[in-house]
């Protein structure tokens, strides 16, 4: 594709996120340009060039993107955002919120075993306040994976997960406990185990390796 022709797509999503006033699809951009994948990210990629120096950003994951105030401009935003978000998710949403950042897509077996609790009240709460989003686990259908949104990421002012602070560092840290544990722990497709929940107080079987196609929460 042209780049002049990618200037002008890039113009085009630019006006589409800003008139959402959110974060739209790259599935969604596709058909609002009438184009395709590989044209849509390499207008992206304009756009995320374009934006770089001025009071916003491209926000993007692997399916969705936004736009954002700008880190340089926004440490006070951040400040307050984060402060708000903890309020709003306590310890353990942060907890799982880091994993999820930090790990990358996980299934609720995976967030369970490394913070050692069952997190499913925590889960629904961050997934009913827009922080992560879920899809099917393409490796084992009867489970989700759940990953960040482009609004988290917009409210910590990162533009991408390898913004994060220590972010190579703490994803090899993770990586590294993973090996260790992969003969006995959920990165095993076939681990199943009990967990004690912290908000119930009781012991249960970890079922989040099974679920309804078409439940819409866990």
């Amino acid at each position: 594709m042209e780049s002049a022709d990618s200037k002008e797509l890039a113009n085009k999503i630019e006006a589409f996120i800003f008139v959402e006033g959110g974060s739209l699809s790259i599935k969604r951009l596709i058909q609002l340009t009438n184009t395709d994948d590989v044209q849509v990210r390499a207008a992206l990629t304009e756009l995320a060039r374009r934006r770089d120096g001025s009071g916003l950003m491209l926000v993007q994951t692997d399916t969705d993107a936004t736009l954002a105030a700008a880190p340089k401009e926004s440490e006070i935003l951040r400040s307050n955002y984060e402060k708000e978000l903890g309020r709003e998710v306590g310890d353990a949403g942060l907890e799982v919120l880091a994993i999820i950042l930090y790990r990358g897509p996980s299934t609720r077996a995976q967030i369970d075993y490394i913070r050692g609790v069952n997190t499913s009240s925590t889960i629904r709460t961050l997934l009913a306040r827009g922080l992560i989003t879920r899809a099917g686990n393409p490796l084992d259908g009867r489970e989700y994976v759940y990953r960040p949104t482009v609004e988290l990421l917009a409210h910590i002012g990162a533009a991408h997960v390898q913004d994060l602070p220590e972010y190579d560092t703490i994803s090899s840290e993770l990586k590294a406990f993973e090996e260790i544990e992969q003969e006995s722990g959920p990165f095993n497709q076939n681990h199943e185990r009990n967990a004690t929940d912290t908000t119930g107080g009781g012991t249960f079987v970890d079922t989040s390796t099974t679920r309804d196609p078409s439940a819409t929460a866990d």
